[in-house]
């Protein structure tokens, strides 16, 4: 009997310290509510991808599904990138951001160079085979990380001096965008950059002068011709949208008819005229919201709205929650990008903000921006389950 006493105690040696492991473990208080609401809208966004793009793809004697392959492929590649970034303490990340941000400020050079791919007078991306790098929407993660552990690390003593190297930090990513031209996401780098700071303890005052000035070199840059004729066509049928003859205009007026068409509860999955109609231009990207308006209707769109909802209520609680102030200015620098792109996204379907070519985060098609939203969500949920380490 005392042998076979002896031959059990390893046994319940091995079980109590794996039991210990799990109890330690930190993905023991990872966020499932945010995981999984990440997880539902990006799956939401398949559904709507293939409505709005399969009677053109059919028409054309293409596979229905190619958009959707195609962003099914970039939503494990996305999954894969926040497990890395959830297998990493968030708080060693800040040993590897600079050399980081150094690339992506290189990388956002070289794109402007022959190297790049232009699109629709926008040099913004990398021709990879069939598919296409967008490194702004790297940059948007690594603005996010350096500029966190620059204000966490001069926490309370935000002076004149560190204000500007902060700017800096910010406007070298953000004056490289506007330079392909992509005004929206330099809009982006900005509301992070914004956000960061102000969390960070910049004073009101300052926050509303960077803003000023924001909008003042936003305007400069329309007026001096930095931008694209579409582009500024786009910013200013969001001022007159009564304008006839112009195809911005248009494209705007057929986005608010595919919503206004939705109603209540929506003309159906598959049935929205607009939709399967292909009057909404870029309807699988930039203008994926009038998908959802026009075939799920209000109630559709009002769900989806609220699972944004809970993805930033969450980041905004780990930010809260958050051990350390580098965990909580991550968090507000994710925040600060969904909630700029969410509401400039859906406002500019319906007109009530201006149309810059912005996804809808998770739903719209598109690989860079799919992969690095993932990212950062997993940034939020990995300074989350740290928050008892």
């Amino acid at each position: 009997m005392a042998s076979i006493a002896r031959s059990r105690r390893p046994s319940a040696v091995v079980l109590t310290e794996r039991r210990a492991r799990i109890q330690t473990s930190p993905f023991r208080h990872l966020d499932l509510l945010l995981v999984a609401s990440t997880i539902a809208i990006s799956m939401l966004g398949l559904l709507m991808i293939y409505s709005a793009s399969r009677t053109r793809l059919e028409t054309a004697g293409e596979d229905p599904f190619t958009f959707v392959k195609r962003q099914a492929i970039f939503l494990v590649m996305g999954l894969a990138a926040m497990a890395a970034v959830l297998a990493i303490d968030y708080r060693k990340l800040r040993e590897w951001v600079l050399g980081g941000y150094v690339g992506i400020v290189v990388v956002l050079a070289a794109v402007l160079t022959p190297l790049g791919t232009n699109v629709k007078g926008s040099q913004a991306r990398f021709q990879i085979g069939a598919f296409q790098l967008q490194p702004s929407e790297l940059a948007k993660f690594f603005l996010i990380l350096t500029l966190a552990a620059y204000c966490s690390m001069h926490r309370g003593d935000l002076g004149f001096r560190r204000v500007l190297v902060a700017l800096t930090i910010a406007g070298l990513p953000l004056g490289l965008v506007m330079l392909q031209p992509d005004l929206g996401t330099a809009l982006v780098l900005g509301a992070i950059a914004l956000g960061i700071l102000a969390a960070a303890g910049l004073s009101t005052r300052s926050i509303v002068a960077l803003s000023a000035i924001g909008i003042v070199s936003a305007l400069g840059a329309v007026q001096l011709g930095a931008l694209e004729p579409y582009q500024v066509d786009r910013l200013t049928a969001f001022v007159d949208q009564s304008a006839d003859g112009r195809e911005s205009t248009y494209n705007l007026e057929q986005s608010k008819t595919a919503i206004a068409n939705g109603g209540l509860t929506g003309k159906g999955l598959f049935e929205g005229t607009q939709t399967q109609g292909g009057f909404v231009p870029e309807q699988h990207t930039d203008f994926i919201f009038t998908v959802v308006g026009e075939e799920l209707g209000f109630a559709g769109a009002a769900t989806l709205l609220m699972m944004f909802a809970i993805v930033v209520w969450r980041t905004w609680r780990a930010a809260l929650l958050s051990r350390d102030l580098y965990g909580t200015l991550v968090c507000i620098g994710v925040l600060a990008m969904l909630v700029i792109q969410i509401f400039e996204n859906a406002g500019m379907t319906m007109g009530i903000m201006p149309i810059t070519g912005l996804p809808l985060p998770l739903m719209s098609y598109g690989g860079s921006s799919v992969i690095v939203t993932f990212a950062c969500i997993g940034l939020v949920a990995n300074v989350h389950m740290r928050r008892f380490t």
